[in-house]
């Protein structure tokens, strides 16, 4: 679906016009659409129709408690990496029993949270968790369900930052240290031994790198069963890709979905799935208004009210993201770096972009929706922005904008 389209050369969002939700709440603005989000999330569900499944949202994606709402509504699992996570998901609305805890550095105190909520499965990444995990869940006279995180070394083909299932990435078992690792899960009295999980990377538009890692955790689900080792579930991650450019494609839901199940075969085992830029990256823009344009020579700016501290993709990863005018207005084009007030050379959100643009226009930059406002910081004590969701022809303010004053607030003078 198209969630932000033109009417009349004018940006809307369902029967919302952009440029009214930023004289009402002001610049820079997240805006987010709920039916984009809603029908993403149905993708997957129609996909895997027939076959037992559980779409577990990946919540780092966009941890805002409106689009959790929407999705707990929806039925969904949610796949979360802290107990900070863990809170926003209940507060939400989110069913424990659908919650899996990701993650390479768990806290005693995380275990205990999620052991306390009655969670799901915890994905262990490591010999030294399963150890303390069995000894918390001991502690507390319970049991954790667990799945092992595979890294398989498949090359993702993706950005290194963004890369999670080679030999040199920090995230999961090596194949040959996980059989050992799962019989020793299978020894420990307070360990239930439920799946196995692995998640290769994010940004995926192809289907190979996805087919060649859930054959080799097939075959390792093969080899523990004719060891007495049996699991329910498989847990094929998330990292499936979205369109950022023209240049690019998204991943196509139901040919990867065929994809997972030809691998899988026969065997009677649970798909679980972690996705979380594919559903909310889409359905969501940055709103930002032009303070000023400047010349240097034969290099021309566009200095925004957004910067690096609210969108931080670009300096981060040189990621590329769409900008445009919210408004078509007839004006001379030229080409553009799109930078914030912030100083920083790395402080840009689009370089070498052709505009047609005066001062005090609005700008906005497209599938801003995931690692976005999730990610922002207050650098320059700047405050966060506010978010809002569109529904219909409705408007929620999902996220009010911080106050300076707060964010001193928990600091002191020297006596």
């Amino acid at each position: 679906m198209t969630p932000f389209y033109r009417d009349n050369g004018s940006l809307m969002s369902d029967q919302v016009s952009l440029s009214e939700l930023a004289e009402k709440f002001g610049t820079p603005l997240y805006v987010y659409n709920r039916s984009a989000i809603e029908f993403a999330w149905q993708e997957f569900s129609k996909a895997l129709a027939g076959h037992p499944h559980l779409i577990c949202y990946a919540v780092k994606a966009n941890s805002n408690l409106a689009v959790l709402d929407a999705l707990a509504r929806l039925g969904s699992g949610f796949d979360i990496v802290s107990e900070g996570e863990l809170q926003r998901v209940l507060a939400a609305g989110g069913q424990p029993e659908k919650i899996v805890f990701s993650g390479v550095g768990k806290t005693t105190r995380e275990m205990e949270a999620g052991l306390a909520a009655g969670i799901r499965c915890f994905n262990v990444e490591s010999p030294s968790e399963l150890e303390r995990l069995a000894t918390v869940a001991a502690a507390h006279g319970t049991k954790a369900n667990i799945s092992l995180r595979i890294n398989p070394d498949v090359d993702a083909q993706t950005h290194p930052y963004i890369s999670t299932g080679l030999k040199e990435n920090k995230f999961g078992i090596n194949m040959a240290e996980a059989m050992l690792t799962y019989r020793r899960a299978a020894e420990l009295d307070s360990i239930e031994v439920h799946g196995i999980d692995c998640h290769i990377g994010s940004q995926l538009t192809k289907l190979e790198p996805y087919a060649d890692a859930v054959r080799l955790l097939v075959e390792m689900v093969d080899k523990l069963a004719s060891e007495g080792i049996q699991l329910s579930h498989i847990d094929v991650g998330g990292g499936q890709g979205i369109q950022y450019s023209e240049e690019e494609s998204s991943l196509n839901v139901d040919a990867w979905a065929s994809c997972i199940r030809d691998a899988i075969g026969d065997r009677k085992l649970e798909i679980l799935v972690e996705p979380g830029r594919y559903i909310v990256g889409p359905a969501g823009v940055l709103l930002t208004r032009i303070e000023y344009l400047k010349s240097n020579e034969d290099r021309h700016f566009a200095v925004v009210d957004a910067a690096m501290n609210d969108l931080i993709r670009p300096a981060l990863y040189s990621a590329w993201q769409a900008i445009e005018s919210v408004e078509t207005l007839p004006r001379e084009s030229k080409v553009y770096d799109v930078v914030g007030p912030i100083c920083e050379s790395a402080d840009f959100l689009g370089k070498q972009r052709t505009l047609a643009i005066a001062e005090n226009d609005l700008l906005c930059v497209r599938s801003s929706g995931a690692y976005a406002s999730v990610m922002s910081s207050n650098y320059n004590t700047r405050p966060r922005v506010a978010e809002v969701m569109v529904d219909g022809d409705s408007v929620h303010l999902v996220c009010a904008r911080e106050e300076t004053e707060s964010l001193f607030a928990r600091e002191s003078l020297l006596p």
